[in-house]
């Protein structure tokens, strides 16, 4: 059987469809096991994240984030490299976004300040990501075991300054001062409300905006670039890439610090957009789930942008599962393992029968009627 006979809306579509339904599947098991109708949990999930003006809201702001981390690792992988560091750099992203609003929100305009925080916080995470892909690239450091200790640098290092340099005189909370108002992303309802539109109230900001065009620049990059397809043909094949001419230690690089500077955009939604301050561990793991996100959507733009909304659906979901039946908030992690499972280690479990399958009916002769 031919790969390359299967059309891609098979390959790629039908078949996510059918894993994530597994993951559902089984998760009904679970919803059995613990005295929860699957229905009924099915459709407060439902409700809670897409249900109301309300939920829509926090849906989107969960996927924002997720679209942001998400892009971040699949332009890594694109380059046949696995950037588990999306945490810390995200984490030192919110430090440049942090600083921006601290020492200029009471200074500069809006304006002004919403361009100096998306490139400050692109540069911080960037420049994060750029020591493990420096020595990747110039001394054979693996990728993996360098952004993984880098992680917890990021932590540590945040730690400290939340501690012994943002935090104001006098509070015992880890977290800087509150950003002045001018510095703050405006609100969805707030926009809304400016043109004589109600929407309902959410921590949904128009960092949403920038997401969506970071998906579309990372598009055009990686597949209408003279540098995207240089990362592409590193990805395929490091060795033949070398004998075409392409710097291998370039392409790390590059596709490296492409993917921090994504990753430190998570900062403007939760930062910028929500917070409005510095906290300790803002991050809460959104930088990890991007690699099943990115898995998920193959590593495309598109892709990206739908697996975020389904986590954005797992989490506001099953917060008001959790509120509506008292279980432990950690099942949408379960959850989400679950689709990781399905959709990442198990993802090539059915491709051979749903590929026979179509490859079967693709086959079938068609009837056709004398006289027609």
């Amino acid at each position: 059987m031919s790969q390359q006979r299967v059309p891609a809306w098979v390959s790629v579509g039908v078949l996510s469809a059918m894993n994530i339904g597994l993951a559902f599947l089984v998760s009904a098991i679970l919803f059995y096991y613990l005295d929860i109708s699957p229905i009924e949990a099915a459709e407060i999930m439902w409700y809670g994240a897409f249900g109301t003006g309300e939920g829509i809201g926090f849906t989107l702001y969960y996927a924002t984030g997720f679209i942001f981390t998400g892009l971040a690792v699949a332009v890594a992988f694109h380059a046949g490299l696995f950037n588990i560091g999306g945490e810390g750099q995200a984490y030192i992203g919110g430090l440049g976004v942090g600083l921006v609003c601290l020492l200029l929100g009471d200074v500069l305009p809006f304006a002004l300040l919403l361009p100096l925080a998306i490139i400050a916080g692109g540069l911080f995470g960037a420049a994060w990501a750029f020591i493990p892909a420096w020595l990747q690239a110039k001394r054979g450091s693996h990728i993996v075991i360098t952004t993984i200790m880098f992680n917890f640098i990021a932590a540590s290092l945040m730690a400290y300054l939340l501690v012994d340099v943002f935090k104001p005189p006098g509070s015992m909370a880890t977290e800087s001062r509150v950003f002045a108002v001018a510095s703050w992303l405006p609100k969805m309802s707030e926009l809304a409300a400016a043109v004589g539109m109600t929407m309902p109230n959410s921590p949904l900001n128009i960092s949403f905006f920038w997401a969506l065009v970071c998906a579309l620049l990372v598009w055009v990059f990686i597949w209408h670039t003279r540098w995207g397809y240089q990362v592409r043909a590193v990805g395929a094949s490091a060795s033949a890439s070398a004998y075409a001419g392409i710097s291998y230690p370039g392409v790390v690089i590059l596709a490296m610090v492409i993917s921090g500077m994504l990753a430190g955009f998570f900062a403007l939604n939760v930062l910028q957009g929500e917070l409005h301050q510095i906290k300790l561990n803002f991050v809460e793991g959104f930088g990890f789930t991007g690699i099943a996100v990115a898995l998920m959507g193959r590593n495309h733009p598109v892709g990206v942008i739908i697996a975020s909304l389904l986590f954005g659906f797992l989490y506001q979901g099953g917060a008001e599962l959790s509120f509506e039946f008292g279980v432990d908030r950690n099942i949408v992690v379960v959850l989400q393992g679950l689709v990781i499972l399905f959709c990442g280690a198990l993802e090539h479990m059915l491709r051979p029968r749903i590929e026979q399958a179509y490859l079967a009916i693709a086959r079938r002769p068609t009837v056709q009627v004398k006289g027609v």
